[in-house]
């Protein structure tokens, strides 16, 4: 055969070139996905190749595959001179330099909300709802956290705002939120989002459940909770079955809440952090952190973070007068473990500022996302 016959055809694009000269591309693939992330911005700086791979799902495929995956945190924040949602990934300096520091990312494409509620599922984080110059909103944002792309999703067939969220079986539940002063809203007072059809579906719901605002949500045992202000429900995704919550549920739970190992995480109304275990129906409060963090009065907000719990908070203001004056958003990383007895310990892996932001502001939001 001659050598002109196994030319490529005119027009052909080049080939391209290997991620790494004189290995092949699953190989390279292979050794890149072990790379921690924080190393990622210097990786894409050495080809075009590299800059791709990146951001790629190949990579993040590989790194769930080896696994060589890790966890981030994500954060909203509001300032009182922007009402905008303002999000930001905590990122960890390698471990010769373990600097914990708030990365801003792009801004959400989208007014101000006010009211709106987050639920993560994989690698994407979904903005839902919220109100805008006062008017609920059904739009839904979603943030590629492999590439800080946002994109929209597929609107609700109601508006919400101060909705309950919950993910089972990879599917975003949406509790509450509107009013249900209509036989449209009353259908849909609940709904489910499935994210590989990229639908909504309304989820039939009895009448005495339902309430408008929504204060806190969690999943604990496949049950979606939704905490009302004087009341809670919880709906079983696997046997579409509702229920009213434990008493001792409704009576001890204040705000931003997390799951870990079946344990329900927030502060009391003394500002201690405590656990609520489902299968034991009992408070108790997390014994080992209590001289190195504050009373959280308000103001906090927390995550399960690969099996930790991550305590996000704002500092006591700080500074000059007027616009001058500044606060502190502090974060802990804590492991926690039941002890003999059913008891709860903590153990505080590290305690720091993580950002200093204007006299005002606010933590709306707390995910983390494991990539």
């Amino acid at each position: 055969m001659s050598t002109a016959a196994c030319a490529e055809p005119p027009g052909a694009p080049p080939p391209r070139p290997p991620l790494i000269p004189s290995l092949p591309d699953d190989v390279a693939l292979n050794i890149l996905a072990r790379i921690p992330r924080c190393y990622h911005p210097t990786l894409s700086l050495v080809s075009k190749q590299m800059r791709s791979l990146v951001s790629s799902p190949s990579l993040y495929t590989a790194r769930s595959l080896l696994p060589c995956t890790q966890h981030f945190l994500y954060l909203s924040i509001r300032f009182r001179e922007s009402p905008s949602l303002h999000f930001y990934t905590l990122h960890q300096g390698p471990t010769k330099n373990p600097k914990n520091t708030l990365i801003p990312l792009p801004p959400i494409p989208s007014p101000s909300l006010v009211g709106s509620a987050v639920a993560t599922v994989d690698h994407t984080i979904y903005v839902i709802g919220g109100s805008i110059n006062d008017v609920p909103s059904p739009r839904v944002w979603s943030l590629d956290c492999r590439t800080h792309a946002w994109e929209p999703t597929p609107s609700m067939r109601v508006s919400r705002e101060f909705a309950a969220t919950g993910v089972f079986d990879d599917k975003v539940y949406v509790i509450g939120g509107c009013v249900v002063d209509s036989w449209v809203r009353s259908k849909n007072w609940a709904e489910v989002f499935d994210p590989k059809l990229g639908e909504w579906n309304s989820v039939p719901s009895p009448i005495e459940t339902r309430d408008k605002w929504m204060h806190a949500s969690a999943v604990i045992d496949g049950k979606i909770y939704a905490m009302a202000d004087r009341n809670g429900v919880f709906y079983e995704a696997s046997s579409g079955c509702w229920g009213v919550a434990e008493s001792e549920l409704d009576l001890g739970w204040r705000g931003r809440a997390c799951v870990i190992d079946g344990v329900l995480y927030c502060y009391d109304y003394l500002g201690k952090i405590r656990g609520y275990d489902a299968k034991e129906g009992a408070w108790r409060e997390l014994r080992g952190v209590e001289k190195g963090l504050p009373r959280f009065l308000c103001g906090a907000t927390m995550a399960n973070f690969g099996g930790k719990l991550v305590v996000v908070w704002e500092g006591v203001e700080r500074g000059g007068s007027g616009s001058k004056k500044e606060i502190d958003v502090w974060c802990a990383e804590i492991e926690v473990e039941k002890g003999k007895g059913g008891e709860l310990c903590g153990n505080i892996k590290w305690c720091d500022v993580v950002l200093t932001v204007p006299s005002g502001s606010s933590i709306v939001h707390c995910s983390a996302v494991t990539l």
